[in-house]
């Protein structure tokens, strides 16, 4: 057995209490958090985006979640995104039936994620949106945002948040449509081009 000597801190490793947490990575992430969408669905979608950091550097160990509406703005009040067996509490997954509007995505080593998920309705006077949330090391508490869909101008322009902020900071609520059919939605933890976040009292 080889000995270590730990009288002097170059010798020791660094470990999980020495380094600035919490770890997503574990016991958070289920297959099929991406997948939102029932299978097949008409009205699915798929964003995608990064995550950096205030240097813009790619965060490969943050969650973005999702909620959103279905198509017709209606909040789902559906249970099945995290299912388990009853009898051996394992993980079973989704139904790919019920919509329930929320998913957890982990973010790969290059600090992108992606969702499937449902064009979300209007909902009061608010254009359609999908509500975010950040978790990523170094955060102690976890940040709001919210993606907004482009297509609809009128309704965009007349939105109670977005109509608030100046164009630059109106622009990191707004998800951009990409030549594929998918759209993109960055999310920058602070520094220029910071994402506006949310704070809820």
């Amino acid at each position: 057995m080889t000995k270590i000597d730990t009288s002097s801190p170059e010798n020791v490793l660094p470990t999980p209490s020495h380094t600035v947490g919490p770890f997503y990575g574990y016991a958070l992430p289920f297959p099929g958090g991406e997948d939102i969408a029932p299978a097949g669905h008409p009205d699915t979608i798929t964003v995608r985006g990064y995550v950096t950091d205030g240097e813009g550097k790619p965060l490969p160990d943050a969650f973005v979640e999702l909620w959103g509406p279905d198509p017709d703005g209606t909040l789902p009040r559906v249970d099945g995104s995290m299912r388990r067996d009853p009898a051996s509490g394992g993980f079973l997954g989704r139904n790919g039936v019920e919509f329930t509007g929320w998913g957890r995505v982990q973010t790969d080593a290059n600090g992108h994620w992606y969702a499937r998920t449902l064009r979300p309705g209007a909902r009061g006077n608010s254009a359609p949106y999908i509500s975010v949330c950040v978790f990523a090391r170094g955060l102690l508490t976890h940040l709001f945002t919210r993606m907004y869909l482009p297509g609809d101008d009128a309704a965009l322009a007349a939105d109670p948040l977005l109509s608030r902020l100046a164009g630059a900071r109106r622009d990191t609520l707004v998800a951009r449509a990409g030549s594929d059919g998918t759209y993109r939605f960055d999310i920058r933890l602070q520094g220029e081009g910071e994402t506006v976040f949310l704070e809820f009292q």
